[in-house]
Parts: structure tokens; C-alpha cells; sequence
């Protein structure tokens, strides 16, 4: 059995060190079968790997399974997709036949559950990733019923998961649909390996291993993979096991003196014998990188054991602190093995994958994609492809941290970049191979607008960190926050013949942006349709640091920016602000105050964001266990008051809405409640009226414009200085992806999907 040992300044292979030159491999199918019709065509009698997916397939690296295919691809491997299979038997996932390889289980770009289920855990009328957006084509908790049945249709085939969902899911969790805590995905799956986060180099090497015959189970020193094993495994000899109370635990630790214990008695003063010479031990003095190669050393063959399943299952306290050791070993360069037990097994997860290199990302993203959906869909209409078809993905991960979202435990925080020319290029194969291109680039983004490039100055500093954002509560020192990278490659996108003009429509990380006004005036002169999306999230600090957000001050400096650029540019231009209700943390007063702000500055949003619970969010763990994961936890620690019932959610979305005379019922019962009745009233500085009419009993005021900003997005209300609307729930946006309510232009797949956050591009 191979030992896993890891060492961050040894770099890894080359993701395409394996693949053949272009003469001497065969040439790629024009899109991955999905029959076995196309199949006999490619002259291929099996595949294999098979990609199972919850989604449409369409060939284009922002959707998982295209891209993982197309990787696979060119490695030399025969790829197949299962598209949306019907799991009510296991004969849809024979259609392929078993494959040489294995099965590769995924829930598709988005969680099946966020997917399907709204934060009131209402079902969605729409899936943004099937055809003509019809609902109730993939199951709930679709990586388990998918590998179930893989594993019904072949018993012998190897089962390797990923994906989102699996990723969210590797150790126990907590699950707001069922409200209570769930095991890893692992044992209920039965898979033989998950694969979490961006995983393309763990799935490379796993697949020429099993190709050159190396056992599934024998395969245990991949980073970014987890896997059961019996209890107390280790991979060496060599290595030890410590308890996660010895990482992080409130005040000191020490072991109690045991008072039964021998203690040697002195010799005495009358002994005969001669004293012992005192044993003269060298000093041996290292430099600091030798301690620090020590340290590593030690830590690499180091496995932290988390509380148990049934531990953190009946005690909040310990899920609170198994959660905050999770994101505290998060960094690659110097995360530890962590391992939990599930019943009589260890659920064993090593270390997260080492970020691409930049040629590494080009090469993902540079792989001969057809560019769109499969031929079997005909003139279907897949709402996620028209919404990212026209936009570029630029670079993956995000050092910001916002506990509501969950890039960092996914994508993770080293943002991995790619270059110029592979950006330009793809912005010419969109204007020559995509359909109805009429000269407009959608965006040019990622998780989040304007990282673009942005790294710690210092890599050794970076391997060593233990922070949980580079940006909060400040922007740390070390990071380099130049846009001038940035910069570089929007003026030369837009240079670019035949386009017209290049948008930004990913969210804006505005507390970095203020840091380079040139970037900022290149984005508003440029590259802003008219609005702007951003995310301020709230305005109560109280409720901001339990995000890890930056204060409203940020907001209002950068709008002064704005306004004034856009001035410049004789343009009328307006930012979208984008807020979370009932997030952790947030008090009645607190929504209260917000919705006062909102009016102070004619803020009227339309649709609106209430908080979802996600897995493996550190906001989900407040949710859960009303501890604050941020902090060291224990039976006396801080506690975050947390809006769990119906009624109070519903309130503080209102609070959100407060214009809406739909919400004015329940506005007036919570003011009242609150001692605020001085806010109902008639007249300026009153918040909501003292009356109903049988005309307000609607959706909204008639006295409100609306207008229609994308089929995406909904309608925006227009009132005042600014406009703010929220993309509705489940339906994709290329700058919004709320806890699973949109795709972001993420490649997703096994361990590479497309982020699942609660606001993705809400930076």
C-alpha cells in the first residue's frame, strides 16, 4: 500500500505530462457519446470511464462533465456520458455497457438538493441545467442513487464520486432539509474513492493508475480524494495520529497528574556511590528554514482525528469545533490528513489538491470543446448554456472566505489564473464557433470579478498561513492587489476584432477594487451594461462579521467612485447591491436597520435572497449549532442567535422588501413587537404605512416601474438613485449563484464543479 507523503515545494506532475502529441493521438469526438450508437461510429466497443451526470451535456468547459471528459480525452482514455439517467431501475445505466475503468458519479454543477429546493424548502418550478429547464430530471441526493445503481448495474465496477454535492458532503454534515446531521456521502454511496474540490490532477493520476493496472483500494495517496478504511489505519508506520482537541482547543490542555505515579526517590545524601556525570547533550541550532522543513516534515505524516459521526451528531459544540478544524486545514501548503469514524470505519480524507499552474489551466480550458449542448437536445432551450455561453471563465477559487459560501471548501483559496493568450483565444472561438455571437463578450470572470492574478507576495508566507480570508477583517499585507493584470486583459478583449463590447457581470470584490482606482475606472468607463452587481450583504456589523465581510464603509467609497467615473464617461450607471436575510448572526433590529438604510438611500429590491443552509458552510455551522466556528469554541462561547423558524425568516426577508405592500401585515406585527410603532405611519420618515387598501393586498405596488432586465434575472425595479434587483432563486446568472441558485462559470465535475455557494459572485 503506498504511504502518502506530501511535500508543498515539490511540484507535482504536469496535469498533461502524460498526453501524447496531437499527431500521434487519435482525434476527439466531436462531442462525447452518449449512446451506443455513437459509440460504433467512434469504433470503440467500450469506454472506459463513464460520466454519470444530473445534467444536460453540453461541451463547454463551465459544464463538469464536458470538461473532466475532454481531459480524460486527451489523456487517451474512451469517455462516455450518462446523461440524466432514469434512476428508477439500474438499465439506464447499462446503456454504455460496464466500463474498463470505472464509473465517474456526479450530481451535475449545482448540489441535486439546491438544485430542487428553495430556502423555504419549497420545490422549484425550473432546472436551469435540463432541457427546456423541466424539472425532476435527476434525484434528490443524486450522487448516492447514482452510485447505487452503477453499482446494481455492475457490482465489479469501480465507483469513483465527485461533484459538488460529494465534495460538500466528505464527512458528516449538517443537512438543512432533514435538519439533522448526515454521514459522509462515502458510506451511504458505497463508492470506492470521492474526489472533492478541483480535482483534475487526483482524477488524471487516478485513471492511469487503474489503466496500468494498480488496484482501487491500494490507491490511497492522492491529495484532494477520501475513502473509508478500518478504524486506526494509517498509510505508514511512520506516521501518527493526534486528537483535533490537541489543534484547537479553548484555554490549556495538559494531561491530569496522576497520583498513583512512581516517582524515582533521590539517592540519598549518605550514597556510597559516586554522582553520575551530568550527560552533556549538544545545542543544536537550526535556521528557520530548517525548522520550518522540520515542522512540514512532521505534518505531512500527520492525521488529525475529528469527533466521531455520532459524536458531532449529539453535540452541537463538537460539530462546531470539527467544522473549525476543517476550514482551519484548508491551505494546501500545510494542511494535515484529517480522519473521522463512522460507526467501526474512518471516513480518511487527505489534503487538498495543489492549485494548477497557469499552463495547466490553459490547457483545461484550451481542450477542443464543441461549444455546445449536445446534438440529441435539437433547438431545446438549456437556460444555464444561455446564460454563460457568450462569457469566459478566467480564473477559479477565492481567498475572500465569506462563511455563507462555500468556494474555499471547493474550489479553495489560492486563486489559479489563466494566462492572456488563453483568455483571448477564447473569446475568438466564441466569436467564430458560437452560435448567435452578435459581438458582446457576457463577462469575463469567475467566483469573483477582480482576482484576477492577485496571490500572497510571499510563497512561503502563503504555505505557512492559517488564515481564514486575506481579506478580512482587513486586507492582509501580504497580498499583492495590483489589477494591472487585469486591466491588460480587458483592453485587449475589447481590441479583439468583432467584438463590440466586453461586460463584467461577475460580482465585484469592492474592498479590493478601491485599492487600484485605475481598475475602477476602467470597469465603469468600459465594461458596465448599466449596472453593476456587488455585494455589501448587510450593513450591521454585527451581522458583517459573522459573514466576514468588509463594513459598509467599503460600499460607500466605492460608490463615491463609481458615481464619479461614470460621471466622466457621461454615462448613467447604477450598482446592485445584493443582500442576505436571515443570515446567522442577525438580529430583528439588525434587518431592521437595513431595511432603514435601504430607504435612507431609495433602495426598492425586487426579488431577494433569504440565507440556505449549505454544507460545510461555517455559516451552515452557526445555523446548526448557534456557535461561532470563527472563534475558538466551547460549552461558554460566544453564541449567534440564528433565525430558524418560519415566521422570523419570513419577517426578515420583509424587512428586505419593507415596500412591497404584500409584507406590510407582517412588518406591522414585527414593528409592534419590537416597540418600533413609530415607524408606521403616513408620512416620509415612517417605514411602512398604518393602512392596507384592498388594492395592496398584491404582489407589489402599480406606483413601482418594472423592468426587464435579462430572462435570468427578472424584473428590477427602478425608484430613485439606484437599482437593485436579486436574480431569482434557481435560475442562472453568470455573476450569481446563490448557495446552488446558479451556475458560475466554473468547470464542474468530478471534484471540479461549478461552485455551489450561497451567493457566488456576491464577493
Amino acid at each position: 500500500m503506498n504511504a502518502l507523503t506530501i511535500d508543498p515545494h515539490n511540484a507535482p506532475t504536469n496535469l498533461f505530462s502524460s498526453v501524447k502529441k496531437r499527431s500521434e493521438r487519435a482525434a476527439a469526438a466531436p462531442f462525447l457519446p452518449m449512446s451506443r450508437a455513437e459509440m460504433d461510429k467512434l469504433g470503440w466497443d467500450s469506454c472506459d470511464v463513464i460520466l454519470i451526470t444530473g445534467d444536460a451535456y453540453i461541451d463547454h468547459p463551465s459544464f463538469g462533465m464536458a470538461l473532466i471528459g475532454r481531459l480524460l480525452e486527451a489523456q487517451g482514455f474512451r469517455v462516455g456520458i450518462l446523461s440524466q439517467p432514469d434512476w428508477h431501475s439500474a438499465d439506464a445505466f447499462r446503456a454504455l455497457g460496464r466500463p474498463n475503468l470505472y464509473f465517474g458519479v456526479t450530481a451535475g454543477n449545482m448540489d441535486s438538493m439546491i438544485n430542487r429546493y428553495t430556502a423555504d424548502r419549497k420545490i422549484r418550478s425550473e432546472d436551469a441545467y435540463t432541457a427546456n429547464g423541466e424539472p425532476n430530471k435527476r434525484p434528490d441526493r443524486a450522487v448516492v442513487v447514482y452510485a447505487q445503481r452503477a453499482r446494481e448495474a455492475y457490482s465489479d465496477a469501480n465507483i469513483v464520486i465527485g461533484s459538488i454535492e460529494a465534495s460538500l458532503r466528505r464527512i458528516a454534515h449538517y443537512d438543512y432539509w432533514s435538519d439533522k446531521v448526515k454521514r459522509s456521502v462515502l458510506p451511504d454511496s458505497k463508492a470506492d474513492i470521492l474526489l472533492y474540490g478541483n480535482a483534475e490532477r487526483a482524477l488524471v493520476d487516478l485513471t492511469h493508475r487503474l489503466a496500468a493496472g494498480e488496484p482501487i483500494k491500494s490507491i490511497r495517496n492522492l491529495r484532494g480524494t477520501a475513502f473509508m478504511v478500518p478504524r486506526g489505519w494509517l498509510p505508514a508506520h511512520d506516521w501518527s495520529e493526534t486528537n483535533s482537541t490537541r489543534v484547537d482547543t479553548p484555554g490549556r490542555v495538559e494531561p491530569p497528574v496522576n497520583p498513583y505515579a512512581e516517582i524515582p526517590e533521590k539517592e540519598s545524601c549518605g550514597s556510597s556511590s559516586a554522582a553520575a556525570e551530568p550527560v552533556i547533550k549538544p545545542i543544536l541550532i537550526l535556521s528557520r528554514e530548517e525548522r520550518q522543513a522540520a515542522q512540514k516534515e512532521q505534518r505531512n505524516k500527520t492525521v488529525i482525528r475529528l469527533p466521531s459521526f455520532e459524536q458531532v451528531s449529539a453535540d452541537p459544540v463538537l460539530y462546531a469545533h470539527a467544522s473549525r478544524i476543517l476550514h482551519l486545514e484548508s491551505n494546501p501548503g500545510n494542511a494535515r490528513a484529517l480522519v473521522q469514524a463512522h460507526g467501526e470505519r474512518d471516513v480518511w480524507l487527505n489534503p487538498q489538491p495543489l492549485p494548477l499552474a497557469m499552463d495547466e489551466m490553459d490547457g483545461v480550458y484550451g481542450m477542443p470543446y464543441a461549444r455546445g449542448p449536445h446534438p440529441s437536445y435539437g433547438n431545446a432551450h438549456i437556460p444555464a448554456w444561455e446564460m454563460i455561453r457568450f462569457s469566459v471563465n478566467i480564473m477559479r477559487g477565492c481567498f475572500g472566505g465569506c462563511t455563507f459560501c462555500s468556494i474555499t471548501e471547493h474550489e479553495g483559496r489560492i486563486v489559479q489564473s489563466r494566462s492572456e493568450p488563453s483568455i483571448l483565444h477564447e473569446i475568438e472561438e466564441i466569436r467564430d464557433k458560437t452560435k448567435g455571437f452578435t459581438g458582446t463578450i457576457s463577462d469575463l470572470g469567475g467566483p469573483t470579478a477582480n482576482m484576477y492574478r492577485l496571490a500572497c507576495k510571499d510563497k512561503s508566507i502563503e504555505e505557512s498561513c492559517r488564515r481564514l480570508s486575506c481579506v478580512y477583517p482587513t486586507i492582509c499585507s501580504n497580498l499583492g492587489t495590483d489589477h494591472s493584470k487585469l486591466i491588460s486583459v480587458y483592453r485587449k478583449a475589447r481590441a479583439i476584432p468583432g467584438v463590440k463590447k466586453v461586460l463584467i457581470s461577475s460580482g465585484l470584490r469592492y474592498d479590493l477594487a478601491i485599492r487600484s482606482p485605475e481598475y475602477v475606472k476602467e470597469l465603469v468607463t468600459h465594461h458596465v451594461g448599466g449596472l453593476l452587481k456587488i455585494a455589501p450583504e448587510h450593513t450591521e456589523q454585527n451581522t458583517l462579521s459573522k459573514m466576514m465581510k468588509p463594513g459598509i464603509g467599503s460600499y460607500d467609497t466605492f460608490k463615491e467612485m463609481f458615481d464619479r467615473f461614470s460621471k466622466e464617461a457621461g454615462k448613467k450607471q447604477y450598482l446592485i447591491p445584493y443582500f442576505i436575510a436571515a443570515h446567522p448572526g442577525t438580529t430583528d433590529e439588525d434587518m431592521l436597520n437595513l431595511a432603514l438604510w435601504l430607504k435612507k438611500n431609495d433602495f426598492k429590491l425586487d426579488q431577494v435572497q433569504t440565507f440556505m443552509p449549505t454544507p460545510m458552510a461555517m455559516a451552515t455551522t452557526m445555523y446548526h449549532t448557534r456557535k461561532n466556528p470563527l472563534h475558538k469554541v466551547s460549552e461558554d462561547s460566544e453564541a449567534v442567535e440564528t433565525a430558524r423558524s418560519g415566521q422570523i425568516r419570513k419577517l426578515h426577508k420583509a424587512f428586505l422588501r419593507f415596500h412591497d405592500p404584500a409584507n406590510w401585515p407582517i412588518l406591522r406585527e414585527g414593528l409592534k413587537r419590537m416597540g418600533r410603532t413609530d415607524l408606521i405611519g403616513n408620512g416620509p420618515r415612517h417605514l411602512i404605512p398604518a393602512w392596507q387598501s384592498s388594492e395592496d393586498g398584491g404582489l407589489g405596488s402599480a406606483k413601482i416601474a418594472r423592468q426587464t432586465t435579462s430572462s435570468a434575472v427578472g424584473k428590477t425595479a427602478f425608484k430613485g438613485k439606484s437599482v437593485a434587483p436579486s436574480a431569482l432563486p434557481g435560475k442562472p446568472s453568470p455573476a450569481k449563484s446563490a448557495a446552488g441558485h446558479a451556475p458560475r462559470k466554473t468547470a464542474s465535475s468530478i471534484g471540479n464543479v461549478q461552485r455551489n455557494t450561497q451567493r457566488s459572485g456576491r464577493k
